[in-house]
């Protein structure tokens, strides 16, 4: 390419010998380590190049002065950044933009495959390894995708989201930028994208496009990137994989991928467009192209060219663009926000070196949960995404001193004895959010506001796994706890079963069974997971989360509805109204209590009550086809074996002493021990009976959900006992 001038405002690019000049003096700087492919690329946009350089040393080497580099320091590590002029059209939309990153499908969920679309591919660094297999990291990026189509496509889907996002700002970025230039610099990221497929080729064999792209990509500033190229009609992925021959004014039909080809064309073009028509006020919406972008045609940019830490370039970089939209939030929405509060958290500890980088890439959804050294090949679905958000969690409600220290610099908090409802709730979100990256759907990251201050210390979990969780939760009560309070209200966001209260009745309609629409009770999630605690079975609750796990497992189907028991009931899905119906809501009110008179103590004891009755015959449900109303009696117990019926307790105010009502706690404690027995045995008797008659499930279904709700609700009762009783014991 010759070297040109130009008559108009769009720079032609310098000569390559210029070009050369200026990509040596880069890598001769100190701290400056990325491939000279990166440089290559960018290169031909960078305007007067010789602005930047230094005068040769002793050597002749020539480097870039003082002014054109800053060395910039963030929570995740430093970064030499070279301050440049470049031309307007210049920079590449990056995908890995935080505030469009939960329209992707992130490869933390299990679920997601090699064909699964709407994912965005990861990024690494920059490695090369020698003839000796030695191993070195760059400060660059790569990444991989499918073909040229793929390519374009994730391009195109990042600038659509962009958009979206970009309409909550309060004035007209497209018309400003037209009008008054760009007046805060962008920060650009060199990263090579690979294709997996060999390119297509021509009539001759030979390929018609690359099988790799550079591209700087936007780090700061991918809105005006994009604003910009609008205003230019190009696209971030016709500057990153080649620009179409007709917007060259050329006849041919193709792309032409070389910057140092099209840029001058282009160029060109746009400068006889400008001298083309004189315009004396500009319009920002009717005047012509290169009218409107005559003040975008130079920009000012930062181009990050080293790092110490190459392996936590992606981090670094994030890191430095995040502060800026999370304190105080602008553009992010509720959701990114608080994704990259996170991975803000991960990035501090990696850096202070409290945890490993692929352990952090997992937990910032860059990394498959597989990766985790905990994982294990035979962890289905549902463990897997219960291993993260539970390893989540404990990140961020460390008990770690040190990762306390460093939450509260990343958070901006009080000290950990002084959190206040709002941190902790901001915590809350944080996790809930980085969590919803391993499902297929996100959810509102309220849903995890369900933490109060006694948390401020730190969440500390068994570590068992989700299946023995499971298989305990109905008759362990730690396990049951753990479930309820960490899972329970992900996994039913998670299929549309509960949602964030909304703050208002709009929108809190759902469809019940006969397909009609009806209002729903506002209700909380923290309402949800007491409604699961006390207000229904146990049973049942554990059959919900066991029936949730089951659908995460077999490929996030519906999950299906439950029994009384807590069985699963096959074809029948479950459903928000399905679920209030069943689980209603907790008022947190209860009636007011009737005035009870005090009585006269009678004067003598009162008489013994007789034992209680065998049960009554159970009526045998028939297992196939019609039967008679056969019935199994009970076996007979000894007396010894029925408890006596204790005497109703006493009413507030009587004049009973201290030394009685123990003696009637414990009357009565004793007589619940002895009932439980008894309860057991003759439920034995029942099986035994129930076999001998060749009768399988001798009980009726509505009998035996009646019953197992009143244990369950007595289980529910009797748990709080053992801690009254501790409280009123003589200290140990």
């Amino acid at each position: 390419m010759s070297e040109a001038t130009s008559d108009g405002p769009f720079p032609i690019p310098v000569s390559r010998e210029r070009q050369e000049t200026w990509i040596e003096a880069v890598l001769a700087t100190e701290g400056v380590n990325l491939p000279r492919g990166a440089l290559e690329n960018i290169a031909p946009f960078v305007v007067d190049p010789e602005e930047t350089l230094g005068e040769p040393d002793e050597q002749g080497v020539r480097r870039l002065k003082g002014g054109a580099v800053r060395r910039i320091r963030t929570d995740a590590g430093d970064m030499v950044v070279a301050v440049v002029r470049m031309h307007g059209v210049g920079g590449v939309q990056w995908g890995h933009n935080e505030r469009i990153s939960s329209i992707w499908r992130s490869v933390a969920d299990p679920t997601v495959g090699p064909a699964t679309e709407g994912t965005l591919a990861s990024v690494r660094p920059w490695r090369r390894v020698d003839d000796e297999g030695n191993e070195t990291f760059y400060a660059a990026l790569e990444s991989s995708v499918a073909n040229r189509h793929a390519l374009m496509m994730n391009t195109e889907d990042a600038a659509d989201a962009l958009e979206r996002r970009d309409r909550v700002r309060p004035y007209d970025l497209e018309a400003d930028l037209v009008l008054n230039g760009q007046q805060d610099p962008g920060m650009y990221v060199p990263q090579q994208v690979c294709l997996q497929e060999n390119p297509e080729t021509d009539a001759d064999g030979n390929p018609l496009y690359p099988d790799a792209y550079w591209g700087w990509m936007a780090v700061r500033g991918n809105n005006r990137t994009q604003k910009r190229q609008s205003i230019f009609r190009l696209t971030s992925g016709e500057v990153l994989a080649g620009v179409p021959r007709e917007k060259l004014e050329r006849v041919e039909e193709g792309v032409i991928c070389d910057p140092r080809v099209w840029l001058p064309e282009f160029s060109a073009v746009l400068n006889r467009e400008y001298a083309e028509t004189d315009e004396d006020e500009l319009d920002p919406t009717s005047s012509s192209r290169a009218r409107r972008a005559a003040a975008i045609a130079v920009v000012d940019a930062h181009l990050v060219v080293g790092t110490p830490t190459p392996q936590r370039l992606y981090r670094i970089v994030q890191m430095n663009n995040r502060r800026d939209h999370v304190h105080p939030p602008l553009e992010f929405d509720a959701l990114d926000r608080s994704r990259a509060l996170g991975r803000s958290v991960l990035g501090m500890y990696v850096a202070q070196r409290v945890m490993d980088e692929k352990t952090a890439e997992v937990l910032s959804g860059l990394a498959p949960i597989r990766e985790l050294p905990e994982a294990t090949p035979d962890m289905t679905v549902s463990e897997l995404r219960d291993l993260r958000s539970m390893r989540l969690l404990q990140e961020l409600f460390p008990v770690d001193p040190r990762r306390q220290l460093l939450l509260r610099r990343a958070l901006s908090e009080h000290p950990p004895s002084q959190l206040k409802a709002g941190e902790i709730n901001q915590r809350a979100r944080t996790w809930s959010a980085l969590t919803s990256e391993s499902y297929a759907t996100p959810w509102n990251p309220r849903v995890g506001e369900v933490f109060t201050t006694k948390v401020r210390g730190g969440v500390v979990l068994s570590g068992r796994r989700l299946p023995d969780l499971l298989a305990a939760a109905d008759t362990e009560d730690a396990a049951f706890d753990e479930l309820v309070a960490y899972r329970a209200a992900h996994w039913l966001a998670s299929f549309g079963i509960i949602e964030a209260d909304r703050g208002s009745l709009d929108g809190q309609e759902a469809v019940n069974d006969a397909g009609e629409r009806i209002r729903r009770s506002r209700r909380t999630v923290s309402n949800c997971l007491q409604a699961l605690r006390h207000e229904k079975s146990r049973m049942m609750a554990v059959g919900v989360l066991r029936s949730l796990a089951s659908a995460m497992d077999d490929g996030d189907r519906r999950p299906w509805r439950v029994s009384g028991s807590g069985k699963e009931l096959p074809g029948r899905e479950m459903t928000p109204v399905w679920f209030d119906t069943e689980f209603p809501k907790e008022t947190g009110t209860r009636p007011r209590k009737p005035a009870t008179p005090i009585l006269p103590r009678p004067s003598a004891p009162m008489p013994a009550v007789a034992p209680a009755p065998v049960i009554a015959p159970v009526p045998v449900a028939a297992p196939v086809g019609p039967l008679p109303s056969a019935t199994v009696p009970f076996p007979s117990l000894p007396p010894s074996a029925t408890p006596p019926v204790p005497a109703p307790a006493s009413p507030p105010g009587t004049e009973e002493s201290v030394d009685a009502l123990v003696a009637r706690v414990e009357e009565r404690i004793q007589g619940l021990h002895a009932a439980s027995v008894e309860v057991g045995e003759l439920l034995d008797g029942l099986a035994e009976r129930s076999r001998t008659e060749s009768v399988p499930q001798p009980v009726a279904r509505h009998r035996a959900d009646t019953a197992v709700r009143l244990l369950t609700q007595t289980l529910s009762r009797l748990r709080k006992l053992p801690e009254l009783m501790e409280d009123l014991a003589e200290p140990v």
